[in-house]
Parts: structure tokens; C-alpha cells; sequence
């Protein structure tokens, strides 16, 4: 696990490693065990190829040293992320051929592309993101993996082109302008996130999940190696004869080969399934208690460490807790923007962030339950939509609008889901609904709030329109496997545990895994009306009966009651000042009626608050134009 930065550009300064060694310096935070860099020349117009590494040392601490090279320079990458199943193509290259110096997947990963080509990346069960240098083909690869675990920007202007890890790295790039994109802002209000591959800064881009980019003569070209695989609908012919003991041997798999480490690790243990899963997996295959890490609150309707420590007592785990309060959210939150290089958009990016920072005084590494709802179907979303379709058959929209939404919305706040599914269900656009399921507002109450012209840029409609399948539940799934998870849950995930220097391991993302429960028919992952149906009842015996019964409950931060108290001067400071740099944005009287029926306790308004107090957060501490 490290952090990346770099360029290819056409002239070559005298200040080159100066500026590597900014850019690096700058995502220390990824890489506190090492650096290393490269300045070289590549192709007949002497191109400058830069490569700039921090490391986190988890693998072969002594040699894994980076940028590596083989062949006396032929090949070299720097690289950032884990593949896990190392070892195994290790002795299958070996067998190729193929002659290692090191005990690091670092080198499997270049001898790999040395012996396949672009197509060692399907081959790889881990996460990554690098940068190949190919002097035989004068030519530089970049890769991301499957889902998104690892973070790619690419920076670009008058023909040369910077990457990084982070944002952060770019900024020290010369050159590099700190200007707003208006429409990620625009997109930004709604989702909460800004879809990929664009970013809130101009001329910054993501390398998409699932995606490889060649440069090559001063052009770069980019394609598409992974497809999501509930983008298609499967025939279910040939069922597993044991589909549930199939399905816990993959994961039973997939866990064990992310506890391969050289150093410390834990796993972050929230209370609910998919972290107590992990570490009761863990514990089958380690001697020692497994270090596990909770977070709480001071507010009690908050905390939910009983249930964490139910867990942890019945496996035994060296366990770990951290209580947080307002107060330190206010501390932390531009650092937080900093290291995120975007608006920290999700409340739970604070205690994740917090937790990272407790557990690396201890551990280098984690195991985390992510992703597992949007592959297993653990939201309450999942077993909503696939109603959609009925309702709006029998339930017209002048209907709705008049007599159904009124009187949702007149509900109190207690019932906020109820009115989030009631505003989803009158929805008949997918990709509209797919913004409201999560998103901060409604298009009509973004274009209320906006101050100017709106958007006129579309998204990227991979995530919405390229699924073909007639299952509502596997499209749902594919647009959050394809937006919701890189664009937001896994760039938090990547941003909030690095910038506490720890790495952190997701079983349930396991390419392996995730295919084999996109082979099962739907019911498999949603069972009258029961959520990820196939890991309950692969747990049933392994996890106490109060984890396995309760609902969906997510990390829920009390950012309600702070704005109310703690937060309030806060959150006006920010937002309705004269020193607030996104006020420009926003009609005056629409954000002015957010700040105050929130405060006055009239509405709840927590989710756009949030998302608009902490874009106003990252503009100051990126002095955003």
C-alpha cells in the first residue's frame, strides 16, 4: 500500500526531482516507511518520464522497494495497492520462465505484464493502481483495478499529462490550476459525490474502475479490461449442488488470502454482519486474537459498540474502542478535505478516518466489510426497486404528486425513509432515481438552491443505461457497483484509512467471490424481503443471534443534533458568512431557509447541510477559484 505521482511531459527541467520530491512529500501521509523516484527519457522525441513512490511496507519489507525494475531497466513500475494471490502466479510464472529477485507481489505484478501483457490485469485478486514504464515499446501503462479499491488521477494540459494518487500530489505539479468545475459542483449537490471519471478541479480526471490507459507517442488511449458482472443477466442452469457452502468456502478464501501481511494487522469491527463475518472468518485462521477496532459516540441513540463487543467477545479479539464528539469533527474536517482532495460527503468518512488513525498505532492493516451490500443487495433500496415497476403501472404521476407525496412529506422526521422510498417510487427515470435513493436533494430543489445557469454536461452513462438485464435488482446493483461504490464509498474508504497511513483489505470485493454470487439467481441476495439472504445463512452458526437479526442500521453520525448545538455557529461561519467561498453559488433566500429551519428544528435538513458545509470546507483549504 503507497501513494503514487509522476508526469510525462515533452521538455525537461533542471528542478525535475525538486518537484518530484514536492509531489511525493505531499501524500507522505500513504507512504511513511520510504520514497524512491525515477527521471528518465522515453521515445525518439525524449519525452520525460517521472515516476515518484511513498511506500507503506506490508510485503517483503526489506526489498519491495520502489520504483522496482527488472532487466537492467526494461521494465519499470511504480505501483500502489496489494494482489493478493501473489504467491500462486508467482510459481505459475515460474514455471513461464520467469526469475524473481524479491518475495514482493510489487515484482509479480511487473513480471506478469512482462509475460501477458495488458492482459495480466484480469488476472490479478486484489487492488491496485500503477504505472508501467515499457522501454521495449516506449510506451508507459496505467491501471486501475475492478472496482475501484485504489485511486488513479490524471492531471492534463498542453500536452503533458501529471498522476497521482491524490489530488494533493497534483497540486504541486507546475502549472497546476486550482479552479472549480462548475458542473461536478452541479452534479456534486445532488449525488453527493461527483460521478466519474470527473473531479470538482478542471483538467483532473479519474482512470475509471476496470480500466487501462496506454501512452504512446504523446497520445494517451484508454480501455475498458473488467466489466461488473451483474451488468448481464445469467442463465442459472447449473446451480452449485451446496450454493451456501459454496458461497462461504469463496469467502472463507478470500479473507485468508488478504491476511497474508509481513506486519501487524486487525480488522475494523462496526457490529453489524459483514465486519463480524470477516472477523469470525479471521479467527479460524489466526493463533493469535485478532486486534479488532470500534468506533462510538458520546450521544447514545449513536452508539452501537454493544454490538461490537458481542462479537469480539465471543471470538475472543484483542479489541479496541474510540468514543468521538462534535468537537473533534470540527477539529479534523480539513484535513479530511485535504487528504480526500473532494468534499468529505459522507458522515462516516469522520469515524473511519479516527479509527484509522487509533488503530495504526498498532497495525499496518485492516480487513473492512465493504462492499458487501452493494454486491449482496444490504440496502433497503435493493428490496424496494424491483416494486417500481408495479407501482408506476397502477399508481399515476399526477396521483402521486397531489395526494401520495403531500401527505408523505408531512410525516415527521422519524419517518425520513419512508419519505426517501415514497420520493424514489414516483420516479420513472433510472437514472434520476438512482440520485435520489442517496443523493442530498431532488433536481428541482438543486435547480431551487443553484445560482446561475445549470449544468449542461451529461454523465458517463455506463453506471445507468448499460445494463441490459431485466432484473431490477441485478441493474440497481451494477449502477452501485459501477458509481455509488469507486465515486464514493471506496474513494472514502481509500482517502479517510491512507491518510491515517493503514491500509485496508475488503474480502467482499474478491473478484472471485463477487462472480460466483452473480452466477446464483436472484434470491440468493434478497429473500422475501430479507437482505443479503446468503450470508446470513452462511453465518447462522458462526455469529451470535442478535447480529444475524438485526436490520440495516449504517454508521449514523448525530450531525442533526450538532448542527442544533455544538455545530451551529460552525456550520452559519461556513456557509452564510461573508468569508464563505461557495455562498456565490446559491441563491441566497434558498440556503438561508435550509440553515434556518434546520436550526429551529422546523425540518431536517442534516444530508444537504453536510454536503453543502463541506464543499464549502475543501474550497478553503484548496483556496478553490
Amino acid at each position: 500500500m503507497c501513494g503514487i505521482a509522476g508526469w510525462i511531459r515533452r521538455h525537461q527541467t533542471d528542478d525535475g526531482q525538486e518537484i518530484l520530491n514536492r509531489m511525493t512529500q505531499a501524500i507522505w501521509h500513504r507512504g511513511p516507511d520510504g520514497d524512491g523516484s525515477l527521471l528518465t527519457q522515453v521515445g525518439r522525441d525524449g519525452y520525460e518520464v517521472a515516476f515518484g513512490h511513498r511506500r507503506l511496507a506490508i510485503i517483503d519489507v526489506a526489498l519491495g522497494i520502489q520504483p522496482m525494475s527488472v532487466d537492467d531497466g526494461r521494465l519499470v513500475i511504480s505501483y500502489n495497492g496489494e494482489v493478493y494471490n501473489y504467491p500462486e502466479l508467482r510459481e505459475e510464472l515460474k514455471g513461464l520462465g520467469q526469475v524473481f529477485e524479491t518475495d514482493s507481489d510489487t515484482e509479480v505484478v511487473l513480471r506478469a505484464y512482462d509475460t501477458w501483457g495488458t492482459d495480466c490485469f484480469s488476472r490479478f485478486r486484489g487492488m491496485f493502481a500503477l504505472a508501467i514504464l515499457d522501454r521495449h515499446a516506449d510506451q508507459v501503462i496505467f491501471a486501475r483495478d475492478p472496482f475501484g479499491k485504489k485511486p488513479l488521477y490524471f492531471y492534463e494540459k498542453d500536452g503533458d499529462i501529471a498522476f497521482a494518487s491524490e489530488v494533493l500530489a497534483l497540486t504541486e505539479y507546475p502549472g497546476f490550476e486550482k479552479r472549480l468545475d462548475r458542473s461536478s459542483a452541479y452534479d456534486y449537490l445532488i449525488n453527493r459525490y461527483v460521478p466519474g471519471p470527473n473531479t470538482l478541479f478542471q483538467n483532473v480526471r479519474k482512470l475509471p474502475p476496470g480500466h487501462l490507459a496506454v501512452w504512446k507517442n504523446g497520445a494517451l488511449t484508454q480501455e475498458r479490461y473488467y466489466v461488473q458482472p451483474d451488468r448481464d443477466q445469467k442463465p442459472h442452469n447449473d446451480l452449485p449442488a451446496d450454493p451456501i457452502a459454496g458461497y462461504i468456502e469463496k469467502l472463507d478464501h478470500a479473507v485468508q488470502i488478504r491476511m497474508r501481511s509481513d506486519v501487524p494487522f486487525g480488522a475494523f469491527l462496526s457490529g453489524g454482519i459483514d465486519s463480524s463475518a470477516i472477523v469470525a472468518i479471521m479467527s479460524r485462521h489466526s493463533q493469535l486474537p485478532i486486534k479488532t477496532f470500534s468506533v462510538g459516540f458520546k450521544e447514545d441513540a449513536y452508539n452501537e459498540l454493544t454490538y461490537a463487543r458481542a462479537v469480539a467477545d465471543a471470538y475472543k479479539t484483542d479489541h479496541n474502542e474510540l468514543v468521538i464528539s462534535a468537537n473533534e469533527i470540527m477539529d479534523h474536517l480539513p484535513a479530511m478535505a485535504r487528504n480526500r482532495g473532494a468534499p468529505v460527503s459522507e458522515t462516516a468518512d469522520v469515524p473511519i478516518y479516527l479509527l484509522s488513525c487509533q488503530a495504526a498505532k498498532s497495525v499496518k492493516m485492516v480487513l473492512t466489510g465493504e462492499g458487501s451490500d452493494e454486491v449482496l443487495a444490504g440496502y433497503p433500496k435493493h428490496g424496494v426497486e424491483p416494486l417500481i415497476g408495479t407501482y408506476h403501472r397502477f399508481m399515476p404521476n399526477i396521483l402521486h404528486d397531489n395526494l401520495i407525496n403531500p401527505l408523505i412529506q408531512s410525516l415527521p422526521y422519524k419517518f425520513r425513509r419512508v419519505k426517501i422510498m415514497m420520493d424514489s417510487f414516483s420516479e420513472r427515470d433510472f437514472e434520476q432515481r438512482m440520485q435520489r435513493w442517496f443523493g442530498a436533494m431532488s433536481d428541482a430543489q438543486r435547480n431551487q438552491l443553484w445560482q446561475g445557469e445549470p449544468s449542461a454536461r451529461r454523465l458517463d452513462p455506463y453506471p445507468y443505461s448499460s445494463c441490459p438485464s431485466q432484473s431490477a435488482l441485478r441493474r440497481i446493483l451494477f449502477f452501485d457497483q459501477a458509481s455509488w461504490l469507486p465515486d464514493n464509498l471506496l474513494e472514502r474508504g481509500d482517502r479517510m484509512m491512507m491518510a491515517g497511513s493503514i491500509e485496508g483489505r475488503m474480502p467482499f470485493m474478491d473478484v472471485d467471490l463477487v462472480q460466483y454470487v452473480s452466477n446464483l439467481p436472484d434470491h440468493f441476495r434478497l429473500r422475501n424481503r430479507v437482505q443479503k439472504w446468503i450470508l446470513r445463512e452462511a453465518m447462522q452458526s458462526a455469529l451470535p443471534p442478535v447480529i444475524l437479526t438485526r436490520p440495516k442500521i449504517g454508521f449514523r453520525v448525530p450531525v442533526n443534533e450538532w448542527f442544533q448545538g455544538p455545530m451551529r455557529d460552525y456550520l452559519c461561519d461556513h456557509l452564510t458568512s461573508t468569508d464563505s467561498r461557495t455562498k456565490a453559488l446559491y441563491n441566497t433566500a434558498t440556503l438561508n431557509r435550509y440553515v434556518d429551519e434546520h436550526i429551529s428544528g422546523r425540518q431536517n435538513h442534516e444530508k444537504v447541510l453536510w454536503a453543502l458545509l463541506n464543499l464549502e470546507i475543501f474550497s478553503r483549504e484548496f483556496a478553490i477559484s
